[in-house]
């Protein structure tokens, strides 16, 4: 029998072939990235400017909502307020006054004033009475009768005005007035909110939980109104930036989990992209290709869970893989 004749495999072929297998090794993309923390900061100013009498916080601190953060001298809003209190009250006394009508004393007055009136009507009847009486007997004169009719027709007028005082006295005074009044106690306390406001801007406390990342001014010194007195960085505020290449973007998507791995961590932490760059990052100003291609990464951003964000500190380098 002819014998079988060994065939050995050509290292040309060999070579080739772990080529192929380095080439593929280089194409398998490995879903393990680097990045980083960062944060996004809260700036806590003031509308009021005024000398920083109190700094209730301190770097690095970690405060609550409701937390006092700081207070600037507030002499001139507490005068304000002051003012704006006591011009409240004169309006409302005053509303107060028209719609009760004039005060018993002045109607004591007026009742006193309409009975020495009516007595002097009814003297001047009874001698009116009397002349006439005497008139055709020519007793007395034409011009005494007339004077006698003259009196008895002006005391039985001081009556008359006398007793529509004292009704008038007793209602209200008229709508209008009651209105205008009215509108006099509301601007009045206009001015009180405001001032009231103006006061508490001066006192500024936490509007959320979070780190006290950085204190911009010294108690003693003037703040600018609208100026930055405290740096927080709230546990929504941390993010986590890394970047990955063309090739698995594809692979990503909005609220997406991964998982964050940390030197120090007790162990990974969970998170959700929150953010998928449209944009091509550190690209070189190239032809395309798909050679070129392997190059281009993108931003990808993502928050951690709010329990976990607190364990983070920004600059920290981190590990991030898909979940």
């Amino acid at each position: 029998m002819p014998q079988r004749q060994n065939k050995s495999v050509p290292r040309s072929f060999i070579f080739l072939f772990s080529c192929l297998v380095l080439v593929g090794c280089a194409r398998h993309q490995t879903n393990d990235w680097q990045g980083y923390v960062e944060g996004e900061y809260v700036y806590v100013a003031t509308s009021q400017a005024g000398r920083l009498d109190h700094l209730s916080v301190a770097r690095g601190q970690h405060i609550a909502v409701g937390a006092p953060l700081f207070s600037l001298e507030s002499a001139n809003e507490i005068a304000a307020q002051q003012q704006a209190q006591n011009q409240l009250k004169t309006a409302q006394a005053q509303l107060a006054d028209i719609q009760s009508g004039r005060r018993p004393q002045e109607l004591a007055v007026t009742r006193a004033q309409l009975t020495q009136a009516q007595i002097a009507f009814d003297r001047a009847k009874i001698q009116l009475k009397q002349f006439e009486a005497l008139y055709p007997a020519g007793g007395i004169s034409k011009l005494q009768l007339d004077d006698a009719r003259a009196a008895a027709k002006t005391t039985a007028a001081q009556v008359e005005e006398l007793q529509s005082q004292l009704t008038v006295a007793q209602l209200a005074n008229r709508s209008e007035q009651i209105r205008a009044q009215q509108a006099q106690v509301a601007a009045a306390q206009s001015v009180l909110a405001q001032a009231n406001w103006r006061l508490a801007q001066k006192n500024v406390n936490a509007t959320r939980a979070g780190l006290v990342f950085d204190t911009l001014y010294r108690e003693g010194e003037w703040v600018n109104a609208g100026t930055p007195v405290v740096r927080m960085l709230p546990p929504e505020g941390v993010k986590i930036r890394f970047f990955v290449p063309e090739s698995i973007l594809g692979q990503l998507k909005v609220n997406q989990a991964i998982t964050l791995h940390c030197d120090g961590c007790a162990s990974d932490l969970s998170a959700h992209i929150s953010y998928i760059s449209t944009n091509a990052e550190f690209t070189p100003p190239i032809i395309y290709s798909n050679e070129t291609r392997a190059k281009l990464v993108y931003m990808i951003e993502a928050k951690p869970n709010l329990v976990d964000a607190p364990k983070l500190h920004v600059g920290q380098p981190l590990s991030v893989k898909l979940s």
